[in-house]
């Protein structure tokens, strides 16, 4: 130990004649030599300060590049439909309850409702009720027209966007259109509710709602509509919701020329000849037409 701190003390040239001589005499002379003479050959690196600070702050920090693995678009499209099938399936099953129905042109449609009640749809009609309250409430929207044949039971409530018709169990026809509102009761007894106000209808009896305004309507002793038995009849009606029926029965677009729509009509057309359909309507008032395709016109004798 103490020989290790002579050898450090001779590297500095601290020690006196004496020492020298001692540590010459306990140690290899020759590798002393060589070590002192290598040492002094070392010097430490001179470091220019100001240039390495500058190169420190105009050094761009660099970070490992991230790998980005790209996008199949047409598989994202596929897992995204498959998501979109499952969601909706999903919810028609545990959540959507509404049982709906619709008819196209010319086409009826008889269904039978969960308390075993008969519904009969004429074209172009919609009709919507809730599976998992119909034991309870027996509830319907319609937007069209239909028969109903209801079984007895809890009461039995159509609505419509001009009314309201309830019933316990009884035959009744509802024709909901744009501005037109029907109810004709062919058994037992309806109460038909339009604009806050409720009126009882008997078998027999009916009521019309034509653009706001109740129309008060003779008796009649038909047991069904005539539209069941493919004809539209019609009392005292204008022209327009005329016209309108006829092109749900038949795949018919009609225009007026020099004609007036709110001329009243009274009268049957058959569904199942458009020609003679046709005639019924235009002979009664005076009218002629022609057919291009499935375009219809109307016009005076005149014209």
């Amino acid at each position: 130990m103490e020989n290790d701190k002579n050898i450090l003390k001779w590297f500095d040239n601290e020690l006196s004649e004496a020492q020298i001589q001692d540590l010459k005499n306990s140690e290899n002379v020759e590798t002393l030599e060589k070590i002192a003479f290598y040492s002094k050959q070392m010097h430490a690196p001179k470091v220019d300060a100001q240039k390495a600070l500058a190169d420190f702050k105009a050094r761009k920090l660099t970070k490992k590049e991230t790998k980005v693995i790209p996008l199949n678009y047409k598989s994202f499209l596929r897992i995204a439909a498959v998501l979109v099938v499952m969601l909706t399936a999903s919810y028609f099953l545990f959540f959507n309850n509404t049982v709906a129905f619709e008819t196209q042109i010319a086409q009826n449609e008889t269904l039978i409702l969960p308390d075993n009640s008969e519904v009969i749809l004429n074209a172009a009609s919609k009709l919507k009720y809730n599976k998992k309250t119909w034991e309870n409430k027996r509830d319907l929207e319609l937007d069209g027209e239909a028969f109903f044949k209801v079984s007895k039971g809890k009461r039995f409530t159509v609505t419509t966007d001009a009314g309201i018709v309830q019933v316990l169990g009884t035959k009744f026809n509802v024709k909901e259109r744009n501005n037109y509102f029907e109810v004709h009761c062919y058994e037992g007894l309806v109460a038909v509710t339009f604009n806050n106000q409720t009126v009882k209808l008997s078998k027999g009896k009916s009521i019309r709602i034509l653009n706001g305004l109740v129309e008060t309507l003779e008796d009649f002793n038909a047991t069904a509509p005539s539209w069941m038995n493919a004809e539209s009849s019609f009392e005292k009606i204008p022209l327009k919701q005329v016209i309108s029926e006829l092109e749900r029965q038949y795949y018919l677009k009609v225009s007026l020329d020099g004609v007036d729509d709110s001329e009243l009509f009274t009268g049957t057309f058959t569904h199942k000849n458009k020609n003679i359909a046709l005639q019924s309507i235009t002979i009664p008032l005076k009218l002629s037409y022609k057919i291009e395709g499935n375009n219809v016109t109307l016009y005076n004798y005149e014209n």
